[in-house]
């Protein structure tokens, strides 16, 4: 399976190499697929390096029994091994939740506008509350997150690493790296939305779906495929409304939509 989507992957480099076509250029699943195979990739060269020495590949084997869900690609994850082990990386990245929202309340006094300042109590109330928050309420606080104090160049290192934590990401880099990761990681979902939106949700296989929320932050895993249709589509409708400045908002969103949605509060 790695070796059919190595050449899948290869084709579409191939492609827009040929045809001079930029990543945010291709189509979802074009998109789609790079992603996954340069994460993929990553693993596979980890035990690569590791099974360099003579006999080597014996540890290699062992540890990959051992540590199945760290080391081994979705490919080779029994569907048991796959509903647990997405359980125990969205438990992870739950953890950071409260220390995020945490800090939006903190900061605002620090917002200069007395309507956002509101706005910004109302949301955190109501996710404090257990009730999940329209899509209005996130938007009304877009200008908050393009600036001073939310914005992507203005977040401190902790808010950073817990962010971090939250995508699904290591938070053990510098800051300007952790900066620039998380940059990076946002937009390649913003452009995935972007794509998405182009092709309608109408198009994707159940399994695209539940892929595509898990990303986003939802724990899909347990919440039926109709259910998670319309959160993507909340998802697509704030993404879609953002500019480039307003991304940290919509990294933001990956704890804001997702906490407190139907069926996710285990």
């Amino acid at each position: 399976m790695l070796w059919a989507d190595a050449k899948k992957a290869r084709r579409i480099k191939a492609n827009m190499w040929n045809h001079n076509i930029k990543f945010h250029q291709l189509s979802y699943r074009e998109m789609e697929h790079l992603r996954q195979f340069r994460r993929d990739i990553t693993k596979c060269f980890f035990l690569g390096i590791v099974s360099i020495p003579p006999f080597a590949n014996y540890l290699v084997f062992l540890l990959m029994y051992l540590f199945p869900r760290q080391l081994l690609i979705k490919h080779f994850w029994t569907p048991k091994q796959q509903t647990d082990f997405l359980d125990i990386y969205h438990a992870l990245r739950k953890q950071s939740h409260p220390e995020i929202l945490c800090y939006l309340e903190k900061i605002i006094p620090l917002i200069s506008d007395v309507g956002l300042q509101w706005h910004m109590t109302e949301l955190c109330t109501k996710i404090q509350r257990g009730t999940h928050p329209a899509i209005h309420d996130i938007l009304a606080l877009r200008e908050c997150f393009s600036n001073h104090p939310l914005g992507m160049n203005q977040l401190p290192a902790f808010q950073m690493k817990a962010l971090s934590r939250a995508m699904l990401l290591t938070p053990y880099l510098p800051s300007l790296l952790l900066r620039h990761r998380l940059k990076a990681h946002t937009t390649v979902i913003h452009q995935l939305d972007k794509a998405l939106t182009r092709l309608g949700i109408a198009q994707l296989t159940a399994q695209e779906v539940k892929s595509a929320c898990y990303l986003r932050g939802l724990n899909s895993t347990h919440i039926a495929e109709e259910r998670c249709r319309t959160w993507l589509g909340e998802w697509l409708q704030i993404s879609c409304s953002l500019k480039e400045a307003e991304l940290s908002l919509l990294l933001h969103n990956v704890v804001l939509l997702s906490t407190n949605y139907i069926g996710t509060r285990r």
